[in-house]
């Protein structure tokens, strides 16, 4: 091998380097240690993953020819080896390689120990599905790398990527303590509201400003390539089970929030209560649902949810034909609030978040009705800027990360 046959890979990394924008980055970008060895990105496709790691690799490297950008999906692997490529890069001095896709070349996990264990000066960062089990892979990687995940836009994010304002994240305490404050600040500085009712439209996936007024068909367009070539790269099913996780998918997003029979929905499906229940999981994973259980998920043992949701509004939008306001806030609520911390379904109210806080969402004239008197009770209200007590602004919850 020599640099020749791999002037395809360098055209290709040479073109979306050029055309990165450092603007705006996730706000993935600064937490990430990317000094350790072996760091590994997880999310849903269409979150921005590639997009930061050519913005990393655009502000970091004063000379561009000292790393390698490559995604394993690309077609010149059909006929070349990724050990035979990173041997080459290893003894030509490159010492910081980073893989896109990774999930789309077959054993992975077995490649990556072995190149952090037989190159002990190599810097690998890779991106995958939303999928990736890490710990349940053939080769453990769990103590060798750093796992982070990339979720999409939120909402504060979404403020800064329109340039709108730039607010700092407040986390769930800070909210819960000194939301009027917050609030004050930032609808001093815009019409909150208006913007608020853009986000759900439309803020979630950041290609949405390049597919412009195809963006709903766009994310269907994704939808499917998530289920036939992500779910299928990371899980052994055949193209019958993939027809019907599609059509599962399509039954749950004409019956959101769906509290499931899990025996009707197998008769609907023609399949298993086993295998249904492992077709809603694989769609958590995904990143196309939220499934609401009574206790912290557990993939290993797989329960039946207590309720479910699409994953984001703008899936809402895309996949459904009728949209309820109240499912529209949950799905807002479930979507925020479960990116920074654990979500259960309470006996009462519609969340319990960290296994403390109750939250019951609702439009501006929503009562403590349902969690009166208990404790750590709150109410998330949409249509309102500010909020006072224990009331506050749905809104606020799109700004924790």
């Amino acid at each position: 091998m020599d640099y020749s046959d791999i002037q395809p890979l360098l055209n290709a990394y040479y073109r979306k380097l050029a055309a990165t924008d450092l603007r705006f980055k996730r706000y993935l970008h600064d937490r990430i240690d990317w000094s350790v060895r072996l760091v590994g990105i997880k999310g849903a496709r269409g979150v921005g993953k590639t997009t930061m790691l050519l913005q990393h690799i655009k502000e970091t490297f004063s000379n561009i020819n000292d790393v390698l950008y490559v995604s394993l999906d690309n077609l010149w692997f059909e006929n070349h080896e990724l050990e035979e490529l990173v041997e080459f890069l290893y003894t030509h001095g490159i010492l910081h390689i980073y893989f896109d896709e990774v999930h789309r070349y077959r054993n992975w996990t077995t490649l990556l120990k072995h190149f952090y264990d037989n190159y002990p000066d190599l810097n690998i960062v890779y991106t995958g599905s939303a999928m990736l089990a890490i710990d349940n892979s053939t080769a453990d990687l769990s103590r060798r790398q750093s796992l982070y995940t990339l979720n999409g836009l939120s909402f504060r994010e979404y403020l800064e990527y329109e340039n709108i304002a730039t607010i700092p994240p407040a986390g769930l305490e800070h909210l819960l303590s000194d939301h009027a404050g917050y609030a004050l600040n930032v609808s001093s500085k815009i019409k909150v509201l208006k913007h608020f009712d853009d986000y759900l439209r439309k803020g979630y996936y950041p290609y949405y400003k390049e597919a412009g007024e195809d963006y709903m068909m766009r994310i269907g367009e994704v939808v499917r390539l998530i289920i036939d070539n992500d779910i299928q790269a990371v899980e052994n099913i055949t193209y019958i089970t993939a027809q019907k996780i599609k059509k599962l998918l399509m039954i749950i997003a004409g019956n959101v929030p769906l509290e499931p029979n899990i025996n009707k929905l197998a008769s609907q499906l023609e399949s298993t209560r086993d295998q249904t229940l492992k077709m809603l999981y694989l769609l958590d994973r995904a990143g196309l649902l939220i499934l609401l259980t009574d206790k912290a998920k557990d993939y290993k043992h797989l329960t039946g949810p207590k309720k479910i949701y699409l994953n984001n509004t703008n899936l809402m939008y895309a996949l459904s034909d009728r949209i309820s306001e109240g499912t529209l806030r949950e799905t807002f609520f479930a979507n925020q609030v479960g990116a920074v911390t654990s979500l259960t379904m309470p006996e009462q109210g519609d969340f319990m978040a960290d296994s403390q806080y109750l939250f019951e969402v609702g439009g501006s004239r929503k009562a403590f009705d349902q969690i009166a008197d208990l404790p750590d009770s709150y109410l998330a209200i949409d249509d309102v800027e500010c909020g006072g007590g224990n009331r506050i602004p749905l809104w606020m919850f799109g700004c924790m990360y």
